[in-house]
């Protein structure tokens, strides 16, 4: 479902303002920022393959937390570059690759009883990959002895066409580092222990060996994907060169991310369908219980995105021309606006994720009857939700044409969730 956004101001009415020139500024700050958060990306999920073959090849409690505790960290600045997503088709088209959620991780590997079996919507959703060297797949048999990124992108990556087959990615290495959270609405992440990586007789939970294949497998392909993005957003590369041919356009897509990930995809998608449905399996991290950080950092892309400015990992900022300048040009007022409720949408995100780093897990906020759950989840949609309002005014301050940014039932037809 869409948010259509239209509106009439003449081209002629902008080009008399001044900071029409500054366009290309603005977007050439946009894409250096894309590719600061991607190269950020690529450093911190290369540090998880370190951390991953280091527990492989000597595997270990320490060597099974340093790789969860490289995960987290990786997940920082992919988070703030989903604002890229919507708009730009080549980032929406790729993305599905690396961060696609949520998934049947029966499809992976092994899961608890109570998990079920194949269901009318995925008769893959128990296929075990690890457990099977070999299966049938879309009316084929497939040679799995050796698990490999080929594999995994080429036929298990949402295979049957089946969204949640999900089989690469940021979430595919979270279940196999933490196994599934079992804990409903209590406290506690998923608890896969270090000997599922095990060799010989203290192996657990069988195919320890296929268990580590399938894992360096998905590291090496998020590094391949990740290093791919990165050569996009360089000079000449085809993202910024699809952004910067059109300088309207340029905006416009600029926008559509920041409305629709504020919108549908974060307030709608994210967080307040999970809390109608009051399920943990609606957890964007749900196996790291790190979903509070999951929606902070895309928060945080939105705001960053918007004032122009992106503090790297390593502590720099990389910063210009802004959209805020645009929008400060062409109405002051609704920049001042929008700029406050990006703020407003941050302090909310930093109550919901203060509470959680206390104890009080995002998965708890969710159960049924939990008011203080509800109110801190609820504070952080209403906040998206009225931010996007002013996003919406900024598209006319700024006289684009038509933009289109993501719903979701949750937001625009509630009743429809529960059809």
């Amino acid at each position: 479902m869409k948010r259509i956004l239209t509106t009439t101001l003449g081209s002629a009415l902008l080009a008399a303002t001044p900071a029409l020139a500054d366009k290309a500024a603005v977007l050439d700050n946009y894409a250096d920022i894309a590719l600061a958060k991607y190269e950020d990306s690529l450093t911190t999920a290369q540090a998880l393959q370190s951390a991953v073959d280091t527990l492989i090849a000597t595997p270990s409690a320490e060597a099974l937390q340093a790789a969860k505790e490289a995960w987290i960290k990786a997940r920082v600045p992919y988070q703030q570059s989903e604002v890229y997503r919507f708009g730009n088709a080549i980032v929406d088209d790729w993305e599905g690759k690396v961060n696609a959620w949520p998934l049947d991780e029966g499809l992976i590997d092994y899961v608890d009883a109570s998990y079920g079996g194949a269901t009318d919507e995925n008769e893959y959703a128990v296929l075990n990959v690890i457990a099977n060297p070999s299966f049938t797949l879309s009316g084929e048999t497939l040679d799995a002895t050796e698990i490999t990124p080929a594999l995994l992108e080429g036929a298990l990556h949402e295979a049957d066409a089946v969204e949640s087959n999900v089989a690469t990615g940021y979430h595919a290495i979270e279940f196999l580092l933490w196994g599934q959270d079992l804990n409903g609405h209590g406290p506690g992440a998923g608890n896969r222990p270090w000997t599922d990586y095990a060799v010989g007789d203290a192996c657990t939970g069988g195919n320890c060996d296929r268990r580590g294949d399938y894992l360096s497998a998905a590291t090496e392909l998020l590094v391949s994907d990740l290093d791919w993005m990165v050569a996009q957003w360089q000079d000449g590369g085809a993202a910024r060169t699809q952004l910067t041919a059109d300088e309207n356009a340029g905006i416009s897509t600029i926008l559509t991310g920041m409305g629709s990930l504020s919108y549908g995809e974060q307030a709608g998608e994210r967080m307040k369908l999970g809390l109608m449905l009051n399920d943990p399996e609606e957890e964007h991290d749900c196996f790291a219980d790190n979903t509070h950080n999951s929606h902070f950092y895309d928060a945080m892309g939105i705001r960053n995105v918007y004032l122009g400015s992106y503090t790297r990992i390593d502590g720099t900022v990389v910063s210009g021309p802004s959209l805020s300048s645009l929008v400060a040009a062409a109405d002051a007022g609704v920049d001042a606006e929008l700029t406050a409720k990006l703020n407003t949408t941050m302090l909310e995100m930093s109550e919901m994720k203060t509470a959680a780093e206390a104890g009080f897990a995002y998965d708890m906020m969710l159960e049924r009857g939990n008011e203080a759950g509800e109110a801190l989840i609820m504070g952080a949609v209403d906040a998206l939700v009225d931010q996007t309002r002013s996003i919406e005014r900024a598209v006319v301050a700024l006289g684009v044409d038509q933009i289109e940014f993501e719903g979701s039932d949750s937001l625009d037809d509630p009743n429809a969730v529960f059809q």
